[in-house]
């Protein structure tokens, strides 16, 4: 009889503390690691590791799976990357709480912030929900192949607090705000990890307006971070604005409430490519917000912010354009044949675009738009810009665009790297994630179907950041270390994010020196046939969730072994 469920033979274990690299054997019972060192007992399952590294599974604590895992089984993109936990209802949209009259708000709320068609929504969700409660255990039901856990958004508790009134985004009574207080807590105890906000601009409806969370006061967030207090505590996650002169006006007004409340605090930041250098500011903020007793972190997504673009997706320059709107509902093939009569390629590049859609001044971002090849590059220099390619060539970028965008039948993809590149490097963000409070993010998987395609971020650091980087890099350990232990302690889960007996069996086998990034494709498996990117690995030979292997180099098993993840089975941990 085996005394082992799983043992994995001779792997070069990284464990996630960030210690140096040990060879060893691993022993898996149970669902848990019931040994790491010279394991004599037989498995039931042998893997021989040889060449390889084992790692605990990789947690990304940003992600917006709210609607895929209704859906959906698999939790891809994320999955084919070694991530076996995520963390979804982030930036304060999601579906729970909501009414039923609602429910139509929500929809048009998630088209327009993160670009989820209505028609994949009205197909894919089955709204056996109205309370947050209700919805987690909608969650809980399904099977899927990685662990969820789930924050309460901010927009549809304001909403179904306030009605209307919240849509307006009218200011909140205190009963308003005793109610949203309750509600939190009521999320908090059902399993919610905390609440999630977002005070970003140019996150709207498929409208146009602002989502109802966007400026709320201080004393509102407040009053929900006070629900969580009244239950236990729980983690505050927040997008700040934009900065235009100063990180400090955008982030202070989150971290005093983090002060205030004694609950945690988590919130993306990013770096403009150009302007000045105001990156430090928010890093000494959070510093020393943490002097002062605080738990804040600052999440930094480690390449380019930005998005994909091209004639199959979501928007191009050229998709806001009147002649184009005469074209937008045709077959691609019968698309690219006609923007390639003049007349049609003369009236599309003498046209003005006739809104204000903030995509449409980023969709023209050309001095920082490169082509994505078939192995991309998230680095790339000046000279290979869609502007300094054009000058080259004695033409205009909005002409050498139009090109490119019909060769290989309309398939060509572009990055359009709007934050996270000053300078054309990443040597910044290098700096910044040598910080103490600063971990990584901002995956967004889930979301933004037809313009991102982030959740490949854990193989670009093994790729890129360990192996390939000609400039400064992490060692691998440091690399695994930013992927598990660190968002498991920001998340709140003692269970998994390292390799130690008694922790959750959650592993990657990997073949690091095979690690690579494919392109990301279009891909129509959403509920109505509906379309979104993916983004394939090499290099992942076995992923495995409590012990069960869910993929295979790169193939998914079949096996379901994930779970809803719900807070209070954490709080003594």
């Amino acid at each position: 009889m085996p005394e082992h469920d799983l043992v994995i033979r001779n792997g070069l274990i990284v464990d996630g503390t960030g210690g140096a690299p040990f060879q060893a054997d691993l022993a898996v019972k149970d669902g848990r690691i019931a040994a790491v060192g010279e394991v004599s007992g037989k498995g039931a399952e042998e893997i021989d590791a040889t060449g390889l590294v084992v790692t605990p599974g990789f947690i990304d604590p940003h992600t917006h799976y709210d609607g895929q895992v209704i859906w959906s089984k698999r939790v891809t993109p994320s999955s084919n990357h070694g991530f076996t936990t995520v963390l979804a209802g982030n930036c304060g949209v999601g579906f729970a709480p909501c009414r039923r009259e609602d429910q139509e708000l929500l929809v048009r709320m998630m088209e327009g912030v993160e670009d989820i068609p209505g028609a994949v929504m009205a197909e894919g969700l089955d709204w056996h929900w109205e309370t947050f409660p209700e919805y987690l255990d909608a969650i809980a039901a399904r099977e899927h192949d990685i662990d969820i856990a789930m924050m309460l958004p901010h927009s549809p508790l304001r909403v179904f607090v306030m009605g209307e009134r919240g849509i307006n985004r009218q200011a909140a009574t205190p009963e308003d705000l005793a109610e949203m207080r309750r509600l939190c807590g009521e999320a908090v105890k059902a399993g919610a990890f905390g609440f999630s906000t977002s005070r970003v601009a140019i996150h709207r409806t498929i409208d146009g307006n602002f989502i109802p969370s966007y400026e709320a006061a201080t004393a509102e967030l407040e009053a929900i971070a006070s629900g969580m207090a009244d239950v236990g505590g729980g983690l505050i996650q927040a997008v700040p604005d934009l900065p235009k002169e100063s990180y400090f006006d955008v982030a202070q007004p989150l971290v005093g409430v983090a002060l205030a409340t004694g609950q945690r605090l988590t919130m993306t930041i990013g770096v403009m490519n150009t302007g000045p250098r105001i990156w430090p500011e928010v890093v000494r903020l959070i510093d020393d917000a943490n002097r002062q007793g605080a738990r804040v972190t600052g999440q930094l997504f480690p390449r380019p912010v930005g998005m994909i673009i091209g004639l199959d997706l979501s928007v191009h320059p050229f998709a806001l354009k009147p002649s184009y709107r005469e074209l937008a509902d045709l077959p691609l093939a019968e698309r690219v044949e006609a923007m390639r009569q003049p007349e049609m390629r003369a009236r599309l590049l003498a046209e003005p675009v006739e809104t204000d859609q903030p995509l449409r001044a980023m969709s023209e971002a050309y001095d920082w738009t490169f082509q994505m090849r078939d192995e991309p590059n998230y680095e790339p220099g000046e000279e290979e810009s869609i502007s300094a390619r054009a000058r080259s060539l004695g033409i205009s970028a909005p002409e050498l665009m139009y090109e490119l965008l019909l060769e290989n039948g309309g398939k060509n993809t572009f990055l359009v790297a709007l934050a996270n590149f000053p300078g054309y490097s990443l040597d910044e963000l290098h700096d910044i994630l040598e910080h103490d409070n600063i971990c990584l993010g901002l995956g967004d998987g889930g979301a933004h179907y037809g313009m991102i395609c982030d959740s490949s971020y854990s193989t670009f650091m093994l790729q890129h950041w360990v192996r390939e980087r000609k400039g400064a890099t992490f060692p691998l350990e440091r690399v695994i270390q930013m992927l598990t232990a660190e968002p498991a302690e920001i998340l709140g889960l003692p269970d998994r994010g390292r390799l130690a007996p008694g922790l959750k069996a959650d592993l990657n086998i990997i073949d690091v020196p095979a690690i690579r990034l494919h392109a990301p494709q279009v891909v129509h498996d959403l509920p109505a046939g509906g379309r979104r990117l993916d983004q394939a690995a090499d290099g992942f030979v076995y992923t495995f969730v409590s012990g069960k292997c869910i993929a295979h180099n790169g193939q998914p098993t079949g096996l379901l072994p994930g779970k809803l993840l719900r807070s209070r089975d954490f709080i003594a941990q």
